[in-house]
């Protein structure tokens, strides 16, 4: 995405333009599934003195407006992507910690509705898979901790 898209989202949304928050959302772009701490070390690289209090605001704002996307995989802490209205899901590696985005089998979001009968109104739906990302997968199958039968299984 472009400074100007990033503008243009800034305004639909009603926000000020601001240069931590067009930053911000580039890193963000750049780097999916960022934690705060990373994002404030990247704005600082580019605009110079921020404060992390400023990066968090600045988060905050941007997940509110829903611009950005919070997802907190099992109390790891915070990482943040860009919302793209699409319907996918997250497998966090159950070794080195990556999140990684898993599209969804289902096409209309949220994919997973309880029964009508409920009487709830769904908006979303959050699943995080836990197992083994590509690379520990190769990893652990090198050291034969896993079969090749159990490494080579698709979520469908």
């Amino acid at each position: 995405m472009t400074s100007v898209q990033f503008d243009e989202r800034l305004r639909a949304a009603g926000l000020r333009v601001t240069a931590p928050r067009l930053t911000a959302l580039a890193v963000i772009g750049e780097q999916q599934h960022i934690d705060v701490e990373t994002l404030a070390s990247a704005v600082r690289e580019r605009l110079g003195t921020v404060s992390k209090q400023a990066v968090y605001d600045v988060v905050h704002v941007l997940t509110d407006a829903g611009l950005v996307r919070r997802v907190s995989p099992d109390g790891r802490g915070a990482r943040y992507e860009l919302e793209r209205w699409d319907n996918h899901h997250h497998l966090l590696c159950s070794q080195c910690g990556e999140l990684i985005d898993v599209p969804c089998a289902v096409d209309h979001v949220p994919c997973l509705m309880p029964p009508d009968s409920t009487g709830l109104t769904i908006d979303t739906a959050e699943v995080i898979y836990h197992g083994l990302c590509p690379d520990c997968t190769l990893a652990a199958r090198d050291r034969n901790e896993i079969s090749d039968s159990e490494s080579t299984k698709e979520l469908r």
